[in-house]
């Protein structure tokens, strides 16, 4: 399934071009700038192969935090705190119909601005991530993974991130791409137009 996921930035070329040309004037210049990090821009692909489905965000951390800084203060930590529990319980999150008895197997969350949360080891690098941060200029992302069991996948439809968009205002646009039973797709998503089909 893995493979699928990495796969989708490629296959999908074609249908984002094909969707750029047939919204030139309003959306010409929103795909073209959609880059690894952009402030209000996350990635997401799913694929849904059998019962299985894989979902990854991407997300530049200042979407779903409101900062990019180590947190320091008691109020930032709140906020990771707050984001990091919505973000490891996703099935809001995504939209998952009732009906396809979608099961979370696995959940992976992976971001600078979370070491040493759970893992005693990362603690010990915490301020070694910190120096490097500050000193480097980079800015810190947020890479969640989940692995669902469907028992019902034929009645999963699709993604309806409305949810997401609500818990994370800071997320503007969200590039979907997705692969599924009737094929693959890559739509550009916002809080009043959040849905993808598979």
């Amino acid at each position: 399934m893995r493979h699928l996921l990495l796969a989708l930035p490629f296959a999908l070329l074609p249908v984002i071009a094909h969707a750029a040309e047939h919204h030139h004037h309003d959306h010409h210049d929103e795909h073209a700038s959609l880059g690894s990090h952009e402030h209000g821009v996350a990635q997401l692909d799913a694929a849904l192969e059998g019962t299985v489905l894989e979902i990854e965000l991407r997300s530049p951390a200042i979407n779903l935090l409101g900062f990019e800084h180590a947190a320091n203060s008691a109020e930032d930590k709140r906020k990771v705190a707050d984001a990091r529990a919505q973000l490891e319980q996703p099935g809001r999150l995504f939209g998952l119909s009732a009906e396809a008895g979608c099961k979370l197997d696995e959940a992976r969350l992976e971001s600078p601005l979370f070491a040493g949360k759970g893992h005693e080891h990362e603690h010990e690098h915490e301020h070694e991530h910190e120096h490097e941060q500050h000193d480097a200029g980079t800015h810190s992302d947020v890479h969640a993974h989940y692995r669902y069991d469907c028992s019902t996948p034929d009645a999963l439809t699709g993604l309806d991130l409305r949810a997401l968009f609500e818990a994370f205002p800071g997320t503007e646009k969200i590039q979907a791409q997705v692969i599924g039973p009737n094929g693959q797709q890559g739509k550009l998503l916002r809080a009043n137009q959040a849905q993808i089909t598979f």
